[in-house]
């Protein structure tokens, strides 16, 4: 009797198998009644016939293919696949172009409104992009979205998310923990992100192997970023010196994306922004995206969109 093992990677077993009652199991074996089928950890252990085990292991791989795209596999699609024709994609490749990818659970994460489109678009056609707009847009979160989907489409090798940690200026030290502590805080909204588009056990996979980066501007210098998705955000309150050294650090195989909101500045006064000083200086330079979000792009709570205008009447009254 011949065997086969097919060992799992980056897939969660349990949501795989189909939770405590491994259901996606089986309905496999119901499939397969000629295959005996064993499942240990993250490996699948299968014998029978040779021809049948080749079947066996392409239908396998494309319940794989299906949860690595979608993160979730229920037992309804996994009769759908195994019945349809080997050669069927089966929604791998979506009709909806503004899908950028399947989030936790299946989550469908997409462009909801035409700046986020373009902002897609530009990232699809230029290395380095700036999306700048007020807060609640999507940039940060599109952008990770981009990453994300480059990452699992091996565009790229890692990700580098950085933010300006201007807010905790010299108090860092004065914070309770160790460094990786004392600046979660401030990375939060990029942690937030990931969750909703990369499961727990491979988020963490990620984060340990330095597949995923989360690091302040200041961990940058020296660097030269190859084979990376690099977001950097908040960009308006880096410094000219601090947004010019992390444009540079740009190496080969490398797209970077620059958000920020030139009306949330939190720089000491008369220090110009590095942001708006890049948004005037490469403005006009080939293969540099600038894609500008406004209040109609917000998709917060609908009252985020009263209080921007609010803002914006008060500013235009002083």
């Amino acid at each position: 009797m011949n065997e086969i093992i097919i060992e799992l990677a980056e897939v969660n077993p349990t949501e795989f198998y189909g939770g405590k009652n491994n259901k996606n199991i089986t309905l496999l074996k119901k499939y397969f009644p000629k295959i005996k089928i064993v499942v240990r950890g993250n490996k699948i252990t299968a014998f029978g016939e040779e021809e049948l085990l080749e079947v066996f292991e392409k239908q396998v791989d494309r319940l794989v293919a299906h949860y690595g795209k979608f993160n979730t596999l229920d037992d309804e699609t996994v009769l759908q696949i195994l019945e349809s024709d080997e050669n069927d994609n089966f929604g791998l490749d979506p009709d909806d172009n503004k899908v950028i990818l399947h989030g936790v659970g299946g989550k469908i994460i997409k462009a909801q409104t035409q700046n986020q489109a373009r902002l897609v678009e530009a990232m699809n056609y230029n290395d380095m992009v700036f999306a700048v707009g007020p807060a609640g847009t999507g940039k940060t979160y599109t952008g990770v979205a981009l990453a994300v989907k480059a990452l699992k489409d091996k565009q790229v090798k890692r990700i580098i998310l950085t933010r300006p940690a201007v807010e905790a200026g010299e108090n860092l030290g004065f914070l309770p923990g160790d460094l990786k502590e004392k600046l979660d805080p401030y990375m939060q909204p990029l942690y937030d992100a990931l969750r909703d588009m990369i499961p727990k056990e491979k988020l963490d996979h990620y984060i340990e192997n330095g597949i995923i980066q989360i690091a302040p501007m200041a961990f940058m210098r020296g660097r030269t970023l190859d084979n990376a998705f690099v977001i950097l955000d908040e960009a308006q309150n880096t410094t000219h010196n601090q947004m010019k050294m992390f444009l540079t650090r740009m190496g080969k195989n490398a797209k970077f994306m620059i958000t920020g909101d030139p009306g949330q500045i939190d720089l000491p006064r008369r220090m110009i922004s590095g942001l708006k000083e890049a948004i005037l200086v490469l403005g006009n330079v080939k293969g540099i995206g600038m894609v500008y979000l406004d209040d109609k792009d917000v998709i917060r709570h609908r009252l985020v969109k009263k209080v921007i205008e609010a803002y914006k009447q008060t500013e235009h009254h002083n």
